[in-house]
């Protein structure tokens, strides 16, 4: 038992990466908390439950990621990532800040809500990849997949009381302390990462500026065996990823809650994320297999909740659904991170964000309008069909390109390779 714990929390030997992940938990931990509070300012204080609007913010919020993924992941790929790091979570401060003062001032509007979360995406945009690039210079190759699991443990650590506290504090004192909380919570994440020791980071070679975007998308489109990982993750980030909509369209019209229920549903669907994370730092072979599974148990479960007859059902189908949905998430973005030449890790996580979070300006309205047409269920049905016709497909295209499996292997990169003895592999494999 002690050799398993350790194992689970072995990335925190390396000093530079304990200072990264505490920063980071409370930085999530004020993400979430302003989350919930944003959804519920504009469900009930600038619209009368409208889930459209709700899915336009969500879209918005990722709206400038796909635009912007090329160009952010040269510039991360150019200048060191830990600087690139300082600048976008200072920006991302003062977006939460500028909007907590508009709401303590009684002047916000939803216009508002809409500019702030395209910037936010906009600089998201440069610090999903930075951030998930990053982790590789902190602790050595053998490291990465528990690291990756650690990161998502911090997420969904803060995922499990950030909604909870959140919901307790719009209901006693409304929403703008929750904008507030996040925006100094950035501050926690920069001293963190002034705290590093540089001459212990492991710094990719910088790139030349010219032609560096085309360059990280020629490398990707010669690589087939990641473009099939991020196909999955496209479809899970479209349809799937959609709580944000369904939590509160559930919430408020189905079961006709309030502002702690709503977040309380965050709280629970953590559980379940925070105990796929955990597993995930067990992981040291990331696999297509456990991406699909993880794909099909997610289908399946939010095919369920679709039919959930009470908010306790609804609630704790929440758990199951979490869990899935981050399986597929950490053990995708650990493959694909050992697949990549560490030269264009930047441009390709970039690219990787770009899918998953990419998608969510063409899902989250279609989701919004759904539920808003034919009700909160039929969008949460989508979601389950949309990940389920992804799983098949995917299933599909390996019958199709018959003899054919994806292997991914420690330290090396994925490979789309035949599974018939005496053949080579059809492509993939070297870097």
């Amino acid at each position: 038992m002690p050799e398993t714990r350790w194992k689970m929390f072995a990335s925190f030997a390396v000093r530079n990466y304990r200072f990264f992940f505490l920063g980071a938990l409370v930085s999530n931990l004020g993400t979430w908390i302003q989350r919930i509070g944003q959804d519920w300012l504009v469900l009930t204080e600038l619209t009368e439950n409208s889930s459209t609007a709700l899915g336009i913010v969500t879209a918005l919020q990722f709206l400038a990621i796909p635009v912007l993924a090329p160009y952010a992941g040269a510039v991360v790929d150019r200048f060191d990532k830990r600087r690139v790091l300082v600048v976008s979570q200072l920006a991302l401060a003062a977006s939460a800040l500028a909007l907590w003062a508009l709401v303590a001032t009684g002047t916000v509007q939803l216009w508002h809500v809409y500019v702030f979360a395209l910037f936010t995406g906009a600089v998201t945009a440069f610090d999903n990849p930075a951030r998930q690039s990053f982790v590789s210079e902190m602790v050595p190759t053998r490291l990465l997949p528990n690291a990756v699991g650690l990161n998502s443990t911090s997420f969904n650590g803060a995922r499990l009381v950030g909604p909870g506290l959140a919901g307790v504090l719009v209901a006693a004192v409304g929403v703008g302390p929750t904008l507030l909380i996040n925006g100094l919570s950035f501050f926690a994440f920069i001293g963190a990462l002034w705290l590093m020791r540089a001459d212990e980071l492991h710094p990719a070679p910088h790139v030349e500026a010219r032609g560096a975007a085309r360059d990280g998308l020629r490398y990707l489109a010669g690589r087939p065996d990641i473009i099939v990982v991020m196909v999955i993750v496209f479809m899970l980030g479209t349809f799937g990823m959609n709580f944000q909509i369904f939590n509160a369209t559930m919430a408020t019209e189905v079961f006709h809650s309030g502002a702690r229920e709503f977040g309380l549903l965050g709280t629970i669907m953590a559980i379940g994320t925070l105990g796929g994370a955990l597993v995930a730092t067990r992981r040291t072979t990331p696999t297509l297999r456990t991406v699909m599974l993880a794909l099909t148990g997610f289908a399946l479960s939010t095919f369920a909740l679709t039919f959930a007859p009470t908010y306790l059902v609804y609630a704790l189908l929440l758990i199951p659904s979490g869990f899935f949905a981050l399986t597929v998430m950490t053990t995708a973005n650990a493959a694909v991170q050992l697949a990549t030449a560490p030269e264009f890790r930047g441009r390709v996580m970039s690219v990787y964000m770009a899918i998953f979070a990419g998608g969510t300006p063409l899902g989250a309205p279609l989701i919004g309008w759904l539920g808003e047409v034919l009700g909160p269920r039929a969008s949460v049905l989508t979601a389950s069909v949309a990940t389920g016709l992804a799983a098949i497909g995917v299933l599909a295209w390996f019958m199709v390109h018959d003899g054919l499996r994806l292997h991914i292997e420690r330290g090396h990169p994925i490979r789309i390779r035949t599974s018939l003895p005496g053949r080579r592999p059809a492509y993939g494999g070297a870097r």
